[in-house]
């Protein structure tokens, strides 16, 4: 019976052995397909090809050190899932001609089961390509390249990873499922131009936890066709607060619907939490179930604003009301200070105002007195402590 036993035990010793060994994923260092005068390109490249055949989980390492890296696209679908870990800083060319008008400085696209790690740095190295932006004067622009991209992946995750000026946004999530950016850092001046932080597009399950953001644009933004979103335990500033939209721009864009903001910082920014959209647009989507709890605003302009009336630069018409219809918005225990007299500002369309906003706990003060509020085109329910309305002076 003893023998029984003990033929037994090890024979479940060796079954758990052997799932542990099959779960460690096989590590590449990228220094295995070499560095030519510290330039990681192709060894990235190659090190993807190899891990992407893999059929068990491999790992990608970067050390720690200081690389030089053109622009590359990776994408599968691969065999199993892969994990690059960056522990070095990786510079992209601070020329922006020499990424060859890329829309991403990285791209990764179409796997499943993809984690970035580590506590290393992408330094997009940006500050000729914001000198030379002069998208506000001119639509024709060259647009620069992001940091980084992240199309089409599923039940993925960035962790810890630090983002450092971008030339353009920082990160693009583009048409991704359950996709988790977890203790990310983004890092540029208030001053570099168009600097998104995170901009996701098309998505679904996309969380943003535990994230510090500091850039010159917004922190997070949202555009068409996402649904059930979530930022939460977010550092945001400066920068432009975080967005819905802009919207209603394109004939092609898709609702959004089932947007959480909780336990948020903003500081020193020139927007707190905003859902903006174009009149005159060609378009008529929904925007619903937006909700912003427990926000902190430290010195922020504009800490609550709805605006259909965005227009920056004046490069579109005014000529009709926005069609963008927005409902079912929450803004609770919002507190802080305000760097304008106007604490919130609804501007809603004319031709299809805001439904089911409601203001709850709103405890906000502009040079030690409550701020104001200014509302167009809606008639919010006031729960608890919160400011009236008071007409805006310009609106559809």
């Amino acid at each position: 019976m003893a023998l029984k036993f003990s033929i037994i035990t090890l024979f479940s010793s060796l079954l758990l052995l052997a799932a542990i060994c099959k779960a460690q994923p096989v590590t590449i260092d990228i220094k295995k397909f070499g560095a030519q005068n510290g330039d990681i390109t192709q060894a990235f490249i190659n090190a993807w090809k190899e891990a992407c055949a893999a059929t068990s989980n491999v790992k990608i390492v970067i050390p720690k050190g200081t690389y030089k890296m053109s622009g590359v696209e990776v994408k599968g679908p691969c065999k199993a899932p892969i994990e690059i870990q960056v522990d070095g800083t990786i510079q992209a060319p601070a020329d922006p001609s020499q990424l060859k008008g890329a829309e991403q400085w990285v791209t990764i696209g179409y796997v499943s089961h993809f984690t970035l790690s580590g506590h290393g740095i992408f330094d997009g190295q940006g500050a000729t390509a914001w000198k030379q932006n002069k998208c506000g004067s001119n639509k024709s622009c060259a647009r620069r390249a992001m940091n980084l991209g992240f199309n089409f992946l599923n039940h993925s995750i960035v962790r810890d990873i630090t983002s450092k000026d971008s030339k353009y946004f920082h990160v693009n999530v583009l048409s991704c499922n359950n996709f988790t950016f977890d203790g990310f850092k983004v890092s540029a001046p208030h001053d570099s131009v168009n600097t998104d932080g995170i901009h996701i597009g098309r998505s679904n399950d996309v969380k943003v936890l535990n994230t510090k953001i500091a850039t010159g644009d917004d922190c997070v933004s949202l555009g068409d066709g996402n649904t059930r979103l979530v930022v939460k335990n977010v550092e945001c500033g400066p920068g432009h607060g975080i967005s819905v939209g802009s919207l209603g721009m394109y004939d092609n864009e898709d609702p959004l619907d089932d947007f959480l903001v909780k336990n948020v910082t903003i500081k020193n920014a020139d927007n707190g939490v905003r859902i903006k959209s174009w009149p005159s647009s060609p378009v008529s989507i929904t925007v619903t179930n937006m909700r912003f709890e427990d926000i902190t605003m430290v010195n922020v302009s504009n800490p609550i604003i709805i605006d259909q009336e965005y227009c920056p630069w004046n490069e579109c018409s005014k000529k009709s009301p926005s069609k963008i219809q927005i409902s079912k918005v929450f803004f609770k225990n919002i507190k802080g200070t305000s760097a304008t007299k106007e604490g919130v500002i609804l501007l809603c369309s004319k031709s299809v105002p805001c439904q089911g906003v409601e203001l709850s706990e709103i405890n906000l003060t502009y040079n030690g007195a409550p701020a104001i509020a200014v509302c167009a085109n809606v008639s919010p329910k006031i729960l608890g402590k919160a400011p009236t309305c008071t007409a805006a002076k310009s609106i559809f």
